[in-house]
């Protein structure tokens, strides 16, 4: 047996996957997100834990016996979190996510040629690094008792293991991997006012980082020599779960923020493109992604701001034509990655008219959120990886309105999964199980039966045409938009 955790932004999950990797028992708990102020998120690491020990007792009280056979466990976690610890390992302050901007200074200011070169990337006010020297400017106290930076899912290492260790997909999005050498670079952290003495150990995903603490074992009744894999950051966990680990292989992931994520079998950075060049989770592999930071985040706006739910709003549409609204939607919420690498960015609404209806808001906001994708499928194309399908996950997957506007949008073939659930946390329990037993990572982390295809039906000209008024509504507004009001 093999267990799997995975802690995403709203929820954790945890799942047992048997030898012949059938999910036998998965349980979930919920998370919050802290936003004191605009462009702030944050979560407490102990909610983390807590949330852990709630899907973990529930497998206790579910599959006891299944429990006890785990061999080995895997790590998935939402990426760029700043956690900082002191030198007890004590947490200093709340984790600043992945979707916190309130570092635009500071990553401009590192946002260097040194940094675009090592990293491989545009240093985002996500990433960890400038998260750590807004800390350093405006937390002094704070910086001076700072130990270790760890990301979210690293900590939760801690927890299970007692080692300070991370993995190189999380660690790339950090801001301080060299990710060609897949090793932390000396030079990037000296920028930070940091040394290698702050970071954990790396391994790759699919090694053994640790070994569970004899106390949590006894608590789950599980073996003392159950060893935890390095793990992955979530999107490279998907890519596991999807067996999206081949050069060419792609998928789009219709989660909280929205990723479409390719697999490269070489490092191929082009950092004025805003495309993410990472490490894999599996060793001598890399991927490129696009990441846009609402997607089914902006449609759970509009139902909580109409006082719906976001099933009630996207699944009248499922019996229509997907057709182009004229009403436009600027998904960004909370500023934007790829390409525009813009945190004063904010969501708008044009083009409303009397007659504009919750049907038509819906599908502006399906439409912009795909635009938004077929930006990214641009910036992808511009850094070498050019598309011919992908495979389609997460909640929003579940429309299938807002599958045929993407597809006739990105002008792909989306492939659906036959069944169940193959995102992170079968990923992390897959790397789990190749850690546990030394198993060949690519005839473990294969490819789902697919279920159906949403192919182009023939409105991809009228959605580009749509297209290129989305991207001048917000060249018209971006001057407004950087207002300092809005900063």
């Amino acid at each position: 047996m093999f267990l799997g955790i995975d802690l995403g932004t709203s929820s954790v999950k945890s799942v047992l996957m048997d030898a012949e990797q059938q999910i036998l028992a998965s349980h979930s708990a919920a998370l919050d997100v802290s936003r004191p102020q605009d462009g702030w998120s944050e979560q407490n690491p102990s909610d983390w834990i807590s949330a852990i020990e709630q899907t973990l007792d529930a497998l206790r009280q579910s599959h006891p016996k299944e429990l006890s056979a785990v061999r080995g466990i895997g790590l998935s976690g939402h990426m760029h979190g700043a956690t900082l610890l002191d030198d007890q390992d004590q947490v200093i302050r709340p984790c600043m996510l992945w979707n916190d901007t309130r570092s635009q200074a500071q990553a401009q200011r590192l946002d260097t040629p040194q940094f675009r070169q090592i990293g491989g990337n545009i240093l985002f006010p996500g990433f960890t690094a400038p998260k750590v020297a807004w800390v350093a400017e405006h937390e002094a106290d704070n910086f001076a008792r700072l130990a270790k930076v760890l990301l979210p899912k690293d900590y939760v290492r801690l927890w299970l293991t007692g080692e300070h260790v991370g993995d190189m997909s999380d660690a790339a999005g950090t801001g301080w991997l060299n990710v060609a050498k897949r090793c932390w670079s000396d030079e990037l952290l000296q920028a930070t006012g940091l040394s290698q003495q702050h970071m954990p150990r790396l391994v790759e995903g699919t090694q053994v980082s640790g070994q569970l603490r004899t106390a949590l074992a006894t608590r789950y009744g599980m073996l003392n020599s159950v060893v935890v894999a390095g793990g992955a950051g979530d999107n490279a966990a998907s890519a596991c779960g999807m067996g999206t680990v081949a050069d060419g292989d792609a998928f789009i992931s219709l989660g909280t923020s929205g990723v479409l994520f390719a697999a490269n079998d070489s490092y191929q950075p082009n950092a004025q493109s805003a495309v993410h060049a990472f490490c894999h989770a599996l060793p001598d592999t890399w991927h490129q992604m696009g990441v846009i930071l609402a997607a089914t985040d902006a449609l759970n706006w509009l139902a909580k701001a109409m006082k719906s739910t976001p099933q009630a709003l996207s699944s009248p549409l499922d019996s229509r034509r997907a057709e182009p609204t004229d009403v436009i939607f600027l998904p960004y919420l909370g500023g934007e990655r790829t390409p525009i690498n813009d945190t004063d960015a904010r969501g708008v609404f044009m083009g409303l008219k009397h007659s504009t209806d919750a049907d038509e808001m819906t599908r502006a906001v399906l439409q912009g959120v795909a635009f938004a994708f077929k930006d990214s499928q641009l910036a992808l194309q511009s850094a070498g990886s050019t598309l011919k399908r992908a495979a389609a996950i997460g909640g929003g997957a579940k429309s299938d309105y807002w599958l045929r506007v993407i597809a006739n949008t990105l002008n792909i073939p989306l492939d659906i999964p036959l069944d169940g659930d193959f995102g992170a946390s079968l990923g992390a329990a897959r790397l789990g199980m190749i850690a546990a037993e030394q198993a060949d990572p690519l005839s473990v982390c294969t490819a789902p039966l697919i279920e159906r295809t949403v192919e182009p039906d023939g409105s991809s000209a009228a959605f580009a045409e749509q297209f290129e008024r989305y991207h001048a509504t917000y060249e018209a507004l971006a001057p407004i938009m950087r207002h300092p009001s809005n900063n």
